[in-house]
């Protein structure tokens, strides 16, 4: 049996190449550098095997399911799938282990970015040991950060039990992020199209959806800069749904194998040139104290025992005691794009024309008396994987789903893309709007619903980042130039400042990984984690409307995600969740954001947050003078739809 070895602290700069927001931007630059030399892309295997396979039928034999259906019972729910929001790093991390743990059937890992550092490596060996203990272990993970240091995380496909699949993969080395992306310069529109959805799932009984991929910056203990996110843990039927999902991207002829993409013995090659490089620089540490350390902060000679140290704490933490989270109990629905919204290369895979893509419906609704009404993913004998029927359509379910207190909502979101559908949801709000977008660039359907919103008298608030706590700077452009717009029509912003406050330790997740985080898991809805002086970068994805139904996801308003990348999202109908989530978000708002407001004279003013004793700013506030020029000069080249 094998075993995954240690994986060393990532030594690349904070957060450049952590983000397909760069991508159009690296091409760019080497496009004008390096034209010259460009070369002709090898493309993708051909003739590649893809065994179907499916989500566990029923999670009713397993002790999750069974333990799902006792809670269900001693809280007297009245529908059938429950949800707990993990807004602190330390939830979302603890229920991650605890459903490792807990697995005895299935695990299904669905992911846009599995970074190779110290918190992944604690999950992912508790993976390897699920997979040694007989749980089926399937990781589907999108391409563009498989690079570098992240391209050791592919070695789990050659762990006995464990299957790994590269989702719309890219062609070229994989030694370093330049020269990958150097090799796609001719594949450019396919490069720019990811697979941003996020799932973790256990036994199709419980599993975790919404903003965070893996890595140290998603779960608080990153030294240079944390993300504030925020997870939701499902559990039920609406689970079934989920993995429906997932089976669909796992089966589509987008998923290549990692073992027809690159072998154990390069993997094995490349993680001997990263220790090669990392005593290397060990060396010059002990030489320079004044070199930056690997994650990009500034050393002393202690720089590898304090990097130790963060993974001893790490191994700390406890898995959370699943027996006591507080679910609430409602009726949902599924939203997510399907995979034929990211084209095929058919003719590198052989594969037949596609049919024009379906739009994205709804995967059911699970509500009082549904029950476990999904169909089986398994495809019939004889068809393709492309030919499952991915989402069910509303006027095909039965007259018990029909009636649930979601159909309007669901009738609502049958449109093109996740986004779009949410888009027309916002179409049913009469009283008000909350928004978390951290990457908000609004194309032209995303400003007429704000607009339709304003007219019909709905409050519009939008919580996105400011330039200093946004991590893709760049995409910032496509926001500024919209802002003056949406001030004008009515919608109030707010930008995060990019030093957490405490007001976050339990709304939207606190970050940091200085201080004395909890090592054991909580199940109570504390954010758990300690609050540093890194730096913070909203990433959370969420809508409220109307105070009673609840959006929690992958996607961000803007054109990325509404045209190239695909996305899912869980609409939950809870007034408990909502106002429970609104309370918390309005206090953020206060006390943790800039308040923009448009000026009589056309000029922008930032109030400052309540109780920060800061002064009103008039220019991007927190922001250094470099970057607010790189917004100038970069802003306006860059297009809206690759922002």
């Amino acid at each position: 049996m094998q075993t995954l070895p240690a994986i060393a602290t990532p030594t690349a700069p904070a957060f450049l190449a952590r983000t397909a927001r760069y991508g159009w931007m690296a091409v760019l630059a080497l496009c004008v550098a390096g034209a010259a030399a460009m070369v002709g892309c090898t493309g993708l295997p051909k003739d590649v095997e893809r065994p179907v396979s499916a989500a566990l039928p029923s999670p009713s034999g397993t002790a999750l399911g069974q333990l799902v259906a006792a809670r269900r019972q001693a809280d007297g729910g009245k529908h059938p799938s429950g949800f707990f929001l993990l807004s602190g790093p330390q939830d979302a991390y603890s229920s991650r282990l605890a459903l490792v743990d807990a697995a005895e059937k299935t695990l299904d890992l669905q992911y846009y970015a599995i970074h190779a550092d110290a918190s992944t490596e604690r999950l992912l060996r508790s993976v390897v040991a699920a997979a040694k203990r007989g749980v089926r272990v399937r990781v589907l993970l999108d391409d563009f950060h498989s690079t570098g240091r992240d391209a050791q995380v592919m070695r789990l496909a050659f762990v006995p039990n464990i299957e790994m699949r590269m989702f719309n993969p890219l062609t070229g080395a994989r030694g370093s992020p330049i020269g990958r992306i150097f090799s796609a310069l001719g594949d450019f529109s396919r490069v720019q199209q990811r697979m941003h959805n996020k799932l973790f799932i256990a036994d199709n009984a419980m599993g975790v959806t919404g903003g965070r991929n893996l890595g140290d910056a998603y779960f608080g203990t990153a030294d240079a800069g944390n993300f504030v996110d925020l997870d939701v843990l499902a559990a039920g039927p609406v689970v079934l749904e989920l993995s429906r999902s997932f089976d669909s991207y796992w089966n589509n002829e987008r998923a290549y194998p990692v073992q027809s993409l690159i072998t154990r013995e390069e993997l094995l090659a490349m993680r001997e040139s990263l220790r090669a490089a990392d005593a290397a620089q060990r060396e010059r540490v002990d030489g320079d104290a004044h070199l930056p350390a690997p994650d990009g902060t500034q050393p002393t000679s202690q720089g590898h025992s304090a990097n130790e140290a963060k993974r001893a704490r790490i191994w700390d933490y406890q898995p959370m005691d699943l027996a006591q989270a507080r679910f609430s109990w409602a009726p949902a629905a599924v939203l997510v794009d399907k995979p034929a919204k990211i084209p095929a290369d058919s003719t590198a895979t052989g594969a037949l024309p596609e049919q024009p893509p379906a739009k994205a419906t709804p995967l059911a609704i699970t509500s009082q008396g549904a029950g476990t009404a999904a169909k089986s993913t398994r495809p019939a004998p004889g068809t393709r994987p492309d030919a499952l029927q991915v989402a069910t359509p509303v006027d095909s379910l039965d007259a018990t789903t029909a009636r649930s207190p979601l159909s309007a909502e669901v009738q609502a979101a049958q449109t093109d893309t996740v986004v779009d559908g949410l888009l027309q949801l916002m179409g049913q709000a009469r009283r008000d709007l909350l928004i978390i977008s951290p990457y908000f660039v609004p194309g032209p359907d995303m400003k007429k619903a704000f607009a339709d919103a304003r007219a019909r008298g709905v409050r519009v608030r939008v919580l996105t980042n400011s330039l200093a706590s946004n991590d893709a700077p760049i995409a910032h452009a496509g926001y500024a130039r919209h802002r003056p717009d949406l001030l004008a029509m009515g919608v109030e912003l707010y930008e995060m400042r990019s030093e957490l406050t405490g007001v976050l330790r339990g709304s939207l997740g606190s970050t940091g990984s200085s201080g004395n985080a909890s090592t054991h898991g909580s199940a109570t809805g504390s954010s758990g984690g300690s609050l540093g002086s890194s730096r913070a970068m909203l990433h959370s994805k969420l809508l409220i409307l109307d105070g009673r139904l609840l959006v929690v996801g992958s996607m961000n308003l803007d054109m990325r995600s509404q045209l190239q990348n695909t996305e899912i999202a869980l609409l939950i109908r809870s007034t408990e969740l909502s106002r429970r989530a609104t309370a918390q978000i309005e206090d953020a708002l206060r006390e943790a954001a800039w308040h923009v407001q448009l000026q009589p004279q056309g000029s922008l003013l930032w109030r400052a947050p309540q109780g920060s004793g800061l002064q009103d700013a008039r220019s991007e506030p927190d922001a250094s003078a470099p970057l607010r020029l790189m917004l100038k000069l970069l802003g306006p080249l860059a297009p809206d739809h690759l922002l």
